[in-house]
């Protein structure tokens, strides 16, 4: 069927015509053409629902890849179940199993898709995505062994593989170049595009990244992992209507996604604000000043050792802190005033500068009495917690490197900061919690 104008999309959704792969490619290249085909889709397989006593088996099909599409999976799975039995029903009822991770029953599907007639190497390769998504790597890296020929040069080959080497812990630069290669088979492969822009999502490229998750956005079905990494790379970028947008599209699939809930709520919430980025911009210079560590300047032994019996790590502790504070640290004398005060004038901060900060009312962590091994945990990178997107951007903002820098603030603190909001605090705290280690103040 040629490409175009002359697709309907209803009708090949309602009427008797031949419906198998490359009508699915139609419609799926209608709506990553154009999103606003997602209604007359859905509103095409609802008028099909509504004829259920004048379906054959053969309508069937077309309804259950129809509510697959829409991400309706335990619908596509009664209606596929009671379909033709065809090689094109088992392969979509092992993708609606797939979805709803009942990895066994996938791997049944594909296998009777491929028995029915359905193109063996592709059946292979879904299978390998099951194996790999249940963690049974060495299996799928041997299926994948097993392929040789033309399919090796296909884009789901490499990127099967590509993802596969990632699970494996494989060297990051053949992951990414199995992606490109994946890409330049097929520009609109969803998964080797998610590919790359996590590896540069992960790697502080926010413009490369917001590139490939813009075009594996642009495919269909999309991941909702790339809707969601989009969504808060717009956030970052103050483009909430863009965010809202990404985040409404997965409730469209997935109405009950609590995550895309939350996120929607969250940057509708943002849009409405005035926001100051002038003011921003200096509350985030003042708070990269704030959060450098006192052990960045070359203290006396003295001083250095009366600043960590207090449990003063930054030059924000110190500017929280009078000079009354300081005198009462046993062994720390003018001497060493001195040489704190100078500390903080080369950055533009005094003593007691901050010292009505409401938040830092509250006992400052005392780490004077943990052993060597504990204090060495706490320098830990904050990036061993592996925090989600939202809540490692915003561990950037806040200038925090380390579990201990973390550790310092309370949740309040961490609620002020742009786009962190109760999610993500819940996110952290269940990361520190593992660590056994909390919050201040919590």
């Amino acid at each position: 069927m040629a490409q175009g104008l002359d697709f309907d999309l209803k009708h090949v959704i309602l009427s008797n015509t031949t419906f198998g792969p490359d009508e699915i490619r139609q419609i799926l290249h209608q709506l990553s053409k154009d999103y606003s085909n997602y209604v007359t889709l859905r509103d095409s397989i609802a008028e099909l629902e509504t004829s259920e006593g004048d379906r054959t088996p053969a309508t069937n099909v077309r309804l259950g890849v129809g509510q697959y599409l829409l991400g309706h999976n335990e619908s596509a799975i009664a209606t596929l179940s009671n379909a033709d039995g065809g090689a094109l029903a088992h392969f979509y009822l092992g993708k609606a199993y797939f979805a709803l991770r009942q990895y066994d029953k996938a791997i049944e599907g594909f296998q009777a898709a491929q028995i029915a007639g359905y193109q063996k190497e592709e059946c292979q390769l879904a299978i390998v995505e099951v194996l790999r998504t249940a963690g049974r790597l060495d299996e799928a890296i041997r299926l994948l062994d097993e392929l040789f020929g033309p399919i090796e040069s296909t884009a789901n080959y490499l990127y099967q593989r590509g993802a596969t080497v990632a699970a494996m812990g494989g060297n990051p630069t053949e992951v990414v170049a199995l992606y490109e290669r994946a890409v330049e088979s097929d520009n609109s492969h969803a998964g080797a595009l998610f590919g790359l822009a996590l590896e540069h999502d992960r790697r502080g490229n926010d413009i490369d990244a917001i590139n490939f998750y813009q075009k594996a956005a642009a495919c269909f079905p999309t991941h909702i992992g790339t809707l969601l990494n989009l969504g808060l790379l717009y956030e970052d970028r103050e483009e909430y209507d863009r965010a809202a947008h990404c985040f409404q599209r997965i409730l469209d699939s997935y109405p009950n996604d609590l995550r895309a809930q939350m996120y929607l709520k969250d940057s509708q919430a943002s849009g409405s604000m005035f926001y100051d980025e002038e003011a921003q911009k200096k509350r985030d210079r003042m708070q990269q000043v704030l959060s450098i560590p006192v052990t960045d300047f070359e203290l006396s032994v003295r001083s250095r050792n009366c600043l960590q019996k207090m449990g003063i790590q930054t030059l924000g502790d110190l500017a929280r802190c009078s000079e009354q504070e300081l005198l009462t640290s046993k062994n720390f004398g003018e001497t060493s005033l001195v040489e704190i005060r100078d500390m903080l004038v080369s950055k533009g901060l005094e003593l007691g500068q901050m010292s009505n900060d409401k938040h830092m009312q509250e006992p400052s962590v005392d780490l004077s009495g943990l052993s060597p091994d504990e204090q060495a945990s706490l320098e830990r990178p904050i990036s061993e917690l592996n925090l989600s997107v939202r809540a490692r951007k915003c561990m950037v903002r806040l200038g925090i490197t380390t579990i201990g820098e973390l550790i310092r603030r309370t949740g309040d603190e961490l609620l002020e900061c742009k786009n962190f909001g109760v999610t993500s605090l819940t996110e952290v705290r269940e990361k520190l919690e593992i660590q056994d280690i909390k919050l201040r103040g919590d």
